[in-house]
């Protein structure tokens, strides 16, 4: 007598039971929302990462410890800068960014247009910071919040500029941003030191209470990140930077849900500039996974047996 449809074999049984594993696998691969990653770090409170980070995921022994207001300067800076945009809107100057544009492009053109524009950018008001804060902690604060500014104001004109673009359109927006921020740094400087203190002491409880959590804190360089998803900031990391990962930890985190207890870290190390987002790993369309198994079935059910 033919048997109903729903009455599978043994063997079939067991070819769905394992592309359900594959499909679930596979939905775990995928980066979470990959999209929003790729865009930039807002994941990860838009703190000022740079290509040769050090970043460590942190939990029980030694994580709270970490919480000091040191570690602190680059998640509120990065807070801060936000805050401080609509008091400290000075722009670029005529005779910096006819300056900036002109030795850019000569370097530009000397390279045969490899020039990243983020890259110049940061590099050029990196300096400034340099040369306008002092040496001790209040240096140190100084540079993180001028640094803050300086990355956000050359996101707002780089992202939207391909590498393919001309020499003329990378200089043209990289200048703009390192003039924007050397024209409001000093302004950005005094309205985050202002602010400071009432946001150290907010982040410092929300690195502890990030701390007791079995997924654990994230630092990078040492800086903590303020983050909401600690999964989704790594995401943002991996998209951004193409960050590496190493060492080990005990535990799973599943759909941004983390079970078990992380003893020491996790270290990622980027390798790239940031905004340079190298292309997501390949997926398998779950339209070939799922023909593979068919076939499996239909050869399986021709031979008969189980």
């Amino acid at each position: 007598m033919h048997r109903p449809r729903s009455d599978r074999s043994p063997s079939t049984r067991r070819v769905l039971q394992a592309a359900a594993s594959i499909a679930f696998a596979l939905a775990l691969a995928a980066p979470k929302d990959a999209a929003a990653a790729i865009r930039g770090l807002e994941a990860c409170g838009d703190i000022d990462v740079r290509g040769d980070a050090r970043c460590e995921l942190v939990a029980k022994g030694g994580c709270t410890a970490r919480c000091e207001p040191v570690a602190l300067r680059a998640a509120c800076s990065a807070k801060l800068t936000g805050q401080c945009a609509g008091e400290c809107s000075a722009r670029a100057t005529v005779e910096c960014t006819g300056s900036c544009t002109a030795d850019c492009r000569g370097r530009c053109e000397a390279s045969g247009g490899e020039l990243d524009c983020q890259g110049s950018c940061t590099g050029s008001c990196d300096a400034d910071c340099s040369g306008r804060c002092g040496s001790g902690d209040d240096g140190e604060t100084c540079r993180a919040s001028c640094r803050a500014n300086c990355t956000a104001k050359c996101d707002a004109q780089c992202s939207a500029t391909p590498p393919s673009a001309t020499c003329e359109g990378k200089c043209e927006a990289s200048c703009s941003g390192s003039c924007d921020a050397k024209a409001s740094a000093q302004c950005q400087v005094d309205c985050q030191a202002k602010l400071q203190g009432s946001c150290t002491a907010e982040l410092e409880g929300g690195c502890r209470a990030r701390c007791e959590r079995p997924e654990g804190a994230l630092f990078c360089d040492g800086q903590f990140v303020d983050t909401g998803d600690v999964q989704r900031c790594i995401d943002a990391l991996r998209a951004v930077l193409n960050v590496q990962v190493s060492g080990s930890a005990s535990g799973e985190c599943v759909n941004g849900e983390c079970t078990g207890e992380a003893e020491g870290s996790v270290s990622c190390t980027a390798s790239r500039t940031r905004r340079e987002a190298p292309s997501p790993p390949p997926i398998v369309p779950m339209f070939v996974v799922l023909a593979a198994i068919g076939a499996v079935i239909v050869r399986k059910n021709r031979r008969g047996g189980p």
